[in-house]
């Protein structure tokens, strides 16, 4: 039997019916079977501060154990004012302490961005991707994922559009190679 690759999937978004949600779910429909992602919950995190990390709250260390035991981590994130939502900001650096015990370091990554915009969350893409390099995750470079009109990317039951599913099933394809190069 081949090997079955975790994936911790961190959402951007806490909107109950988020578009970048959908399609972290969407991508683990289309994943194939090398892959399990798994969305790990970043709503509970408090604000990263040191002074509460001596004694590190339970949300912080179910966090990090959950990235720490994934293969791998893929990022699906809306874009905030050219930017990554806080709520994502936080849980990085929540993810990258103490220093030197960085959970996220050494995970094969990629970044996908979902924005009801036209430019589909490019600042947040790219901004994203300049932290992934100080982590030490080793960022999928292409395709690149900027997904605009997100409104449209879902029927009135949930679906993922037909004229959709070709591009993430490519990504999620790709990344299943890059996740497979990226094992030690």
């Amino acid at each position: 039997m081949s090997q079955v690759y975790s994936v911790a999937v961190v959402v951007g978004s806490l909107r109950k019916e988020s578009f970048n949600r959908k399609v972290a779910l969407a991508l683990a429909e289309l994943a194939p079977s090398s892959l399990k992602l798994n969305i790990v919950e970043i709503g509970d995190l408090a604000l990263y501060n040191e002074d509460i990390d001596v004694d590190p709250p339970a949300a912080y260390k179910a966090f990090r154990e959950q990235i720490r035991s994934s293969h791998a981590v893929l990022f699906v994130t809306p874009e905030y004012n050219r930017s990554v939502p806080g709520v994502l900001k936080n849980a990085i650096d929540v993810g990258s302490r103490p220093y030197g015990q960085s959970a996220w370091s050494g995970k094969p990554g990629a970044v996908i961005s979902v924005s009801p915009g036209a430019v589909g969350g490019f600042g947040a893409n790219h901004h994203l991707r300049q932290s992934l390099v100080f982590l030490d995750v080793p960022c999928m470079q292409q395709p690149e994922a900027y997904i605009g009109g997100a409104a449209s990317l879902f029927d009135e039951s949930g679906k993922l559009s037909e004229k959709t599913r070709p591009f993430l099933q490519t990504f999620i394809d790709k990344y299943a190679v890059w996740v497979e190069r990226h094992q030690a």
